[in-house]
């Protein structure tokens, strides 16, 4: 059917924007963290306690965001998400002390959780109705919207204040939105001609005990991930400033370089899923991962820990997008939903962990705990090997 095809061609189309807007949104705010820990005069830890406000926000949001998903259908709630987000993005420059920033930043994380529940659900629904292993292709695009973001921040970094910039970004968002959101609205999610959506859509899927636990396991995965994806963002840019005497602009292309390296390996993951399975290519990322935080975290030259954190992004590109695609192959919307909030439970703990460590030893070595949670990511994928036989 013609017809269908170019529907579901527009759908994917506009919910890889919306990738994309989240990628560019979260990455414009994070090479501002310096000048906003600058601005409040908070102290390592105490601006690790404010940037919990992004990850609590976001965790909460995402256990009510399934039901609000069921009740108004994951399209609107993407829409009305990035509506949030954009404009939420523009209120932590108006803060002068970490309690308020905090305040601020659990608005900001309850839209950012939200929105990726919703468009997570709306990709799993459509690579299922497509029958091809395009996920990490919708990841690719957050990752690509992440080194646009970084890349803008590091050109405006000396020349536009914070506000202006996250404010540019607000106006940025909502054009975007109002541009594909309406695609979203018009279509209904599709179909796939296998399941049984009514039964879906009004009850959560029994789950057998083996099923929760390979569940919760795949959420265990997807956290170790999102562990290090946070703390390169909120972290990162920061430790290259402040360790390695890099400028500001400077500073803010170590996340470009990882949100590139990330962009490039999931680009390619639906290839390695197809030559390697998703066992291998989840351990050999973590591996990776792992070999590259320690040279990111460690290495004494900007150039050796720019280089960490492209090959740190490599590692990790494909590990959430494997976790939350065989969360929902095996149970469904539920599925995701769970390896989701347990993903980015990774980001509630690893602001505030990270924060102390750096003040208990130093930056340098709390940055290295990114490293020991994907090489535990690789051994829990390799543990669950005969368990997901086939992948």
């Amino acid at each position: 059917m013609p017809g269908n095809g170019n529907s579901l061609t527009r759908l994917r189309t506009a919910i890889t924007v919306f990738f994309a807007l989240d990628g560019f949104v979260f990455a414009g705010w994070v090479v501002r963290i310096p000048a906003i820990k600058e601005q409040t005069d908070a102290s390592a830890s105490t601006l690790g306690l404010a940037l919990l406000g992004v990850s609590a926000g976001a965790v909460i949001t995402m256990i009510l965001t399934g039901r609000l998903c069921r009740r108004y259908g994951n399209h609107r709630v993407t829409v009305v998400c990035a509506v949030l987000l954009s404009l939420s993005v523009a209120l932590p420059p108006l803060t002068h002390s970490a309690l308020t920033l905090g305040l601020v930043l659990l608005v900001f994380g309850a839209a950012y959780g939200g929105i990726n529940v919703a468009f997570n659900s709306a990709a799993v629904d459509l690579v299922a109705a497509m029958r091809r292993p395009i996920m990490p292709s919708f990841h690719a695009a957050f990752s690509l919207g992440g080194m646009i973001g970084a890349g803008l921040g590091a050109l405006v970094a000396g020349s536009l204040s914070p506000t202006r910039h996250l404010l540019l970004l607000t106006v940025v968002g909502l054009l975007v939105t109002a541009v594909a959101g309406p695609t979203l609205l018009r279509q209904k999610p599709p179909v796939p001609p296998e399941r049984e959506r009514p039964a879906e859509e009004t009850a959560p899927r029994r789950l057998d005990g083996r099923t929760r636990g390979l569940v919760l396991v795949f959420g265990l995965i997807a956290g170790c991930t999102a562990y290090g994806e946070g703390a390169l963002a909120d972290w990162g840019a920061l430790h290259l400033e402040q360790d390695l005497g890099a400028s500001p602009g400077a500073a803010a292309i170590g996340y470009s370089c990882f949100a590139l390296a990330m962009t490039v390996g999931r680009l390619t993951g639906t290839t390695l899923l197809e030559r390697l399975g998703r066992t291998r290519t989840v351990v050999a990322g973590g591996a990776t991962a792992a070999a590259g935080m320690l040279l990111g975290s460690l290495a004494p030259a900007l150039w050796a820990a720019l280089l960490g954190y492209a090959i740190t992004g490599i590692g990790l590109a494909n590990l959430f997008p494997v976790a939350v695609e065989r969360a929902g192959a095996l149970a469904g919307p539920s599925g995701v939903a769970t390896a989701s909030t347990l993903g980015y439970g990774g980001m509630l703990l690893g602001p505030p962990a990270i924060g102390f460590m750096a003040d208990w030893f130093s930056l340098p070595a709390a940055l290295t705990s990114v490293a020991a949670l994907a090489a535990v990511a690789a051994a829990v994928g390799a543990a669950t090997r005969r368990a997901t036989a086939g992948g």
